[in-house]
């Protein structure tokens, strides 16, 4: 068998990136992007090469001032062997993130091609973490009445808003703030998502905490937007809160901030394990675009 070369691409090298048959069922590709619209680096997309012929390809992404990356976006290959190769040789190292279609476990076809690629992450070192709804809302969804049970307000100190998301973190359900606390602990985590928000290029004042007429602090809304897109950028209750339906509020005016700083659309996402957040986005009209499964 012909040696395997595994390098980085050289400037002026994005034709080689995109010379990888594709059938497109799954990845970034599945949902209409392409390589050379995601403003990827060459020195963090790197290919496998036999005859110089690629044979598996993997980009990087990270915003325009992060100095390393922070999502594994593609990750395409015609040779198993030479992808696994690939991530075990490159020195970059992110979360895997694979857009699937909503219903891709009932397509044989789709199936086989987000399994192949979870078995050669899985190879190759990564962890399953978890599976996530990601919503696309636009205006014909429509915008809920606010509720008027909650008051919203800024909030310009880090340290409550750290401690806001210290005591969210108490119980919660997802699984990227469950393995933060597991390994690091609630300090950690809430650092975690405060970076997160602020890593943003939104005004810092779109973020709300909400309180109920009475002033007890109900959670958080921070509508934000990222690199490319509106976004909701965090939804949570406070423990003692829970099971009033308060995230239904929070959304609506997440929303209502959005569309009121001129977003035609907004993407959001939660764990489908979260079942009382997936309701919450269906009840406030958030449509699934598709499921991305996290590996890291």
């Amino acid at each position: 068998m012909t040696d395997l070369v595994i390098r980085p691409l050289a400037a002026g090298e994005a034709h080689l990136f995109e010379s990888l048959p594709d059938p497109g069922s799954v990845g970034f590709a599945a949902f209409g992007d392409t390589y050379s619209r995601g403003d990827y680096r060459p020195e963090w997309t790197w290919v496998a090469l036999r005859d110089d012929v690629v044979v598996a390809r993997a980009a990087w992404w990270a915003g325009p001032d992060d100095p390393a990356p922070l999502a594994l976006d593609w990750f395409d290959f015609t040779d198993f062997d030479a992808a696994v190769a690939l991530l075990r040789n490159a020195p970059l190292h992110a979360e895997y993130n694979l857009k699937v279609p909503a219903d891709w476990r009932d397509d044989p076809e789709v199936r086989r091609d987000a399994e192949s690629r979870m078995a050669a992450a899985t190879a190759a070192g990564l962890t399953f973490l978890v599976e996530r709804f990601t919503y696309r809302w636009t205006p014909e969804n429509g915008v809920p009445e606010r509720p008027g049970r909650l008051e919203f307000r800024p909030e310009p100190d880090d340290d409550a808003v750290l401690d806001v998301f210290r005591r969210i973190h108490v119980g919660s359900l997802d699984a990227h703030v469950r393995r933060t606390v597991a390994e690091s602990g609630l300090d950690a985590a809430a650092r975690e998502d405060l970076d997160y928000l602020r890593w943003m290029p939104s005004p810092r004042d779109w973020w709300r905490l909400a309180y109920t007429p009475d002033g007890e602090l109900v959670g958080i809304s921070a509508p934000c937007h990222h690199h490319t897109s509106p976004v909701v950028g965090y939804i949570g209750v406070v423990p003692e809160h829970r099971g009033n339906g308060y995230s239904y509020d929070l959304l609506v005016e997440a929303t209502h901030l959005l569309v009121g700083h001129g977003a035609t659309h907004i993407v959001a996402g939660t764990d489908c394990a979260n079942l009382p957040m997936a309701a919450t986005f269906a009840k406030v009209g958030y449509p699934v675009r598709y499921r991305r499964i996290d590996m890291v």
